[in-house]
């Protein structure tokens, strides 16, 4: 993926969303292109080779659409990590700064095990907070982070550096 002038290209900012001053990186136009969308998930499935990854966790919501066809496409299961009170089944919780507030994320209390490999999805790397929140609750199951892979990064947040693992992001903005 040398190349990646086409998925830069078919971002679309959106200003003051969710919040004013805030410029949202919307990547529903990549989704909405069958061979961008193969692109990522052929990125992200590159990123994981030689891993042993045995579960993909997505991280609501967006990270939901590209985890779970990265599960598909490396042939292991999904977990969401869901938004607080979003989850059916006995749950265990991390809180966060976001680069606009706090929220908290959750995961089911059995969605993993020591005997799992982990790669950690969601579209974009800001701050870091919700994909180290993320990370914390893999650790409290026991599994092993041994990646996380981001659609994109906004670098000048410097999220890469405060992240508790190793990272790979396809697009660098």
């Amino acid at each position: 993926m040398s190349d990646n002038t086409d998925l830069i290209k078919a971002l679309r900012d959106i200003p003051d969303f969710p919040k004013p001053g805030i410029i949202f990186k919307d990547i529903t136009p990549v989704l909405a292109d069958a061979s961008l969308f193969a692109k990522v998930i052929r990125g992200l499935a590159e990123a994981c080779k030689d891993k042993e990854i045995t579960k993909v966790v997505g991280i609501e919501s967006r990270g939901f659409i590209f985890g779970a066809a990265l599960a598909y496409a490396l042939g292991v299961g999904f977990v969401p990590a869901r938004k607080k009170g979003k989850l059916p089944y006995k749950t265990i919780s991390a809180s966060f700064a976001l680069e606009y507030g706090t929220d908290i994320i959750e995961m089911h209390e059995d969605a993993l095990t020591s005997a799992d490999k982990v790669v950690i999805v969601d579209d974009l790397l800001a701050t870091g907070g919700t994909a180290n929140a993320a990370i914390e609750l893999v650790n409290k199951l026991g599994a092993e982070v041994k990646l996380c892979a981001f659609v994109c990064e906004l670098g000048f947040l410097k999220g890469g550096e405060k992240l508790k693992s190793s990272y790979k992001s396809l697009l660098h903005l």
